[in-house]
């Protein structure tokens, strides 16, 4: 059987990881190529980084993606590299647009030099968000691929212009784009900007002595539907293999609640007595509050179905952040 190669931009991020991590798993005859910037930490690679292949490149250089996959051609591309910050994105949104916009770019113009020149013909998964959907009427859940997109966010903008880049170039170029808007997606790994990784590293550090009993907290009313990460890499990968170029699926779990809700749940995985505290500094400019999908086209196309349940995501992600503190003490 031939091997097929398979191209993961972001490899060292939370996402790109754990899609490495099943790949190596789950499929025979196969060879990964990461994309990586030379500073990128290589912690969550650790353990395989003798079974895949890294390259060094950038985004914003199109003669570094030109070289990748020139010398690679591989078979499936995985676009998941990002700035993928919503609170930095305010901040910084020059920065924001240009990685994910521009970088973007720069990947299918590589993608369709090649083409053009030699027939290269790869599945391009571009990931783009349920940011893009922006803040739902009530009347619009279960969220479906077909509602109105109203960003807001200079991130949700960003990957706007990602899921159009890529629907332009299959229209234009036939390019074998697919794209996925990922729903709330979290479980070990996760950076600790983000909310249920934040309050899971908080109660660690409350355990481990290192903060004081108290979690602080943004908008604990935003309603979310949540989804284990080696779910939504398993989901990827699939994608890629079953599903209709040009096509864009929403992608998501099962269990629906408030943040608040969740952290509910997280603190009473915890023998500490924890105190929750707002912090206004957590609260972003604009928020989006109600994100629940209809995946029913993603699962018509795939019979694909989320199986971790979410008490597991909750424990693993706190495990995760225990052992942390763990080898800091040990150092």
């Amino acid at each position: 059987m031939k091997t097929k190669t398979v191209l993961i931009t972001g490899i060292t991020g939370f996402v790109g990881s754990h899609l490495a991590d099943y790949i190596l798993a789950n499929v025979k005859n196969v060879k990964i190529i990461g994309l990586i910037r030379w500073r990128a930490p290589k912690d969550n690679i650790n353990r395989i980084l003798d079974r895949i292949t890294l390259e060094y490149g950038d985004l914003l250089d199109l003669p570094s993606l030109e070289s990748v996959i020139g010398r690679y051609r591989p078979d499936v591309i995985f676009h998941l590299a990002a700035q993928s910050y919503v609170d930095f994105s305010f901040v910084a949104p020059v920065a924001t647009l240009s990685t994910n916009i521009i970088g973007t770019t720069n990947l299918l113009e590589a993608v369709k030099k090649l083409k053009l020149s030699s027939g290269y013909d790869p599945v391009v998964h571009i990931c783009s968000s349920s940011e893009v959907y922006g803040q739902v009427k009530k009347g619009e859940v279960p969220i479906k691929e077909d509602n109105q997109l109203r960003p807001a966010s200079p991130y949700a903008v960003s990957k706007v212009g990602e899921d159009m880049l890529a629907l332009q170039y299959w229209l234009s170029w036939k390019i074998k784009t697919i794209r996925t808007r990922m729903f709330t997606h979290t479980g070990p790994r996760r950076g600790d900007v983000f909310a249920l990784s934040n309050f899971a590293k908080q109660i660690a550090a409350i355990e481990a002595g290192k903060q004081p009993p108290v979690v602080k907290v943004g908008n604990l009313k935003s309603v979310r539907t949540w989804m284990d990460v080696r779910d939504a890499v398993e989901a990827y990968w699939i994608l890629v293999n079953k599903c209709k170029p040009g096509e864009v699926y929403n992608i998501g779990g099962n269990q629906t609640m408030t943040v608040g809700m969740m952290l509910n749940k997280l603190l009473k995985l915890s023998k500490k007595k924890i105190a929750v505290k707002v912090d206004n500094q957590r609260l972003r400019p604009s928020d989006v509050t109600l994100q629940i999908p209809s995946t029913d086209k993603f699962k018509k196309a795939t019979g694909w179905s989320p199986k971790i349940k979410f008490e597991k995501t909750l424990l693993d992600t706190l495990e995760y952040w225990r052992e942390y503190y763990k080898k800091c003490h040990r150092a």
